[in-house]
């Protein structure tokens, strides 16, 4: 089957935005190159201060979003709509499209996920990469697929990070919009009793199954449901969790209560910067506190309790 790569070139200070833009249109199949911070981010994530003369070549000033869409879902409205979109925002954006075999694009992106440590406790490895472990961190083993979820975007990292510290064994947690699976797993591996996990994309669900067997993980302490967010949950939980996009999340914000426990936390992150004071309203409309506020290049996430 042949999918649709769109790739976005756009001034660096606008790859934010512009990826924002990418996930309106699919919730998975992109990825990022920003050389931007190189040097900085090699030793960050990956511990290293040799960097191969190619990467360093890379031109600094630019960055290039890449959409993989599939056959059936519309690529000529997707591209029209990242044009009109980056329009709007004053974007100068470079677009073009090309055919991609299912079969390259589902190993093309392999060659920029590689072992991330996450907060104290974590380390995310992909299931091709070898991790030495020299802090003895837990390993989270993932193969995400055409799922979104690999730990390597800010928004999976603020979500990791804050579950390190709310995490008890007596914890049971609802994972909305679970794509690869990673927040589920990593909460099981970090201690937690039993996840939830609900997506509405099938191939999310079948990836996050695989994912948790990998892990050592299966129903019943380990669930994963298909279904438009909460249609098919029911109960109560300790910690909701929610790694989605701003607008989901604030429609979701007047249902959440009825899925948290006295003295649970929602957990939210997804949320680029532009749309904070949105997010903030939702929340204050609808009886959620505030309890912390993380940040990294520019996304955001939030942890609150109900009144």
């Amino acid at each position: 089957m042949e999918w649709t790569e769109i790739t976005v070139r756009v001034p660096t200070k606008d790859l934010e935005k512009t990826e924002a833009i990418a996930q309106m249109v699919v919730p998975y199949g992109i990825y990022i190159e920003d050389y931007s911070n190189l040097e900085q981010e090699a030793m960050e994530i990956a511990h290293i201060d040799l960097i191969d003369e190619d990467l360093l070549q890379k031109d600094r000033t630019t960055g290039i979003v890449h959409v993989y869409i599939s056959p059936e879902a519309a690529p000529a409205e997707a591209l029209v709509f990242l044009e009109e979109r980056c329009r709007a925002e004053g974007i100068a954006a470079e677009i073009s499209r090309s055919p991609i075999s299912e079969e390259d694009w589902a190993n093309e992106w392999k060659q920029y996920f590689k072992p991330l440590e996450t907060g104290k406790k974590l380390a995310v490895c992909p299931t091709w990469e070898h991790y030495e472990n020299p802090e003895h961190r837990t390993v989270l083993k993932i193969d995400p697929g055409m799922a979104f979820g690999t730990g390597g975007h800010a928004t999976t990292r603020l979500c990791l990070e804050t579950l390190e510290e709310v995490i008890t064994p007596e914890t049971e947690l609802l994972d909305l919009g679970c794509g690869s699976g990673i927040l589920s797993i990593a909460s099981l591996l970090l201690g937690a009793k039993r996840t939830v996990g609900v997506d509405i994309d099938p191939l999310a669900v079948k990836t996050a199954l695989e994912n948790g067997a990998l892990n050592g993980f299966a129903p019943p302490r380990y669930t994963v449901l298909e279904g438009n967010l909460t249609d098919r949950v029911h109960g109560r939980f300790d910690v909701v969790a929610a790694n989605i996009v701003a607008d989901v999340i604030i429609l979701f914000c007047p249902q959440v209560k009825s899925y948290m426990k006295p003295g649970a936390v929602f957990v939210t992150s997804g949320i680029i910067d532009t749309r904070e004071q949105d997010v903030l309203n939702a929340f204050a409309a609808n009886g959620l506190h505030v309890r912390s506020r993380r940040e990294s290049g520019g996304w955001l996430s939030f942890v609150c309790t109900a009144e």
